[in-house]
């Protein structure tokens, strides 16, 4: 989402009836959602989009993610800012929108994650991290996995940084899910990226790209919208989620 970014419309359903099956916390100087299965000492940190850490979308993913065995913890990555409200959408507030990235560069979360994986170590007892993050938290992913030698796996989901040259020097396995139909990262951007990392990359990573789908699609939370993609966001999901076990 940097340079000509723009609100992007990711599903917001269901804010009131899904709370979620974890705890909020305070860490140090930031909140986060943290969500536990019995006993593991594998994390996922999740990256929110710009609608904030908050959002039962990413709360649902991060139970998923709890449900297939990790700690799964979603810091609040914007530390207490406002989330961008989904109204300004309809306004098509361009230069309000960049006002408001402006102060919440996915690139400058450094401080936070450093937080978080002392946290998840010594609070926890996390031995193995991996990061998964959606839109501005797709940025974010990609920025952590190419700062972070000791992330084991990174999901990239629907988040390009476009403003570093370094872009291919990956330091995690990374695994970059985009959609095909996708307004706000088109697919040249996507082919860059890709022939880069060809070039480039010593990391492990994979690329894919899903038919017909359209930005926000992998954390959509009433999939029932449009059966037709049910399919796909379900097979993205499973990706994710295989990714992970692999490197973890």
């Amino acid at each position: 989402m940097a340079n000509e970014a723009k609100p992007c419309p990711c599903d917001i359903g269901d804010k009131i009836e899904y709370r979620g099956l974890g705890e909020e916390v305070q860490i140090e100087h930031i909140k986060a959602y943290v969500v536990k299965p019995p006993a593991s000492e594998k994390a996922i940190i999740v990256i929110q989009d710009i609608y904030g850490w908050q959002l039962p979308n990413t709360r649902l993913m991060a139970d998923m993610l709890s449900a297939n065995g990790y700690i799964a913890i979603c810091p609040d990555f914007f530390v207490g800012k406002e989330p961008w409200n989904p109204s300004h959408d309809l306004l098509s507030t361009w230069s309000t929108f960049q006002e408001w990235l402006e102060d919440r560069k996915p690139t400058d979360i450094k401080k936070e994650v450093d937080v978080t994986l002392r946290y998840l170590k010594e609070k926890c007892g996390v031995k193995h991290i991996g990061v998964v993050g959606f839109c501005w938290g797709g940025v974010a992913t990609h920025y952590v996995a190419l700062q972070y030698q000791e992330i084991k796996a990174a999901v990239s989901v629907y988040g390009i940084v476009r403003d570093r040259e370094d872009t291919f020097d990956l330091k995690s396995p990374t695994f970059f899910i985009f959609a095909e139909k996708d307004e706000y990262i088109p697919l040249d951007q996507v082919s860059i990226l890709e022939k880069r990392l060809k070039e480039k990359c010593t990391a492990d990573y994979e690329m894919k790209i899903f038919p017909k789908q359209t930005h926000g699609f992998v954390h959509r939370k009433r999939e029932d919208i449009n059966p037709d993609d049910k399919p796909y966001i379900e097979e993205a999901r499973r990706d994710m989620i295989n990714w992970l076990n692999k490197y973890m």
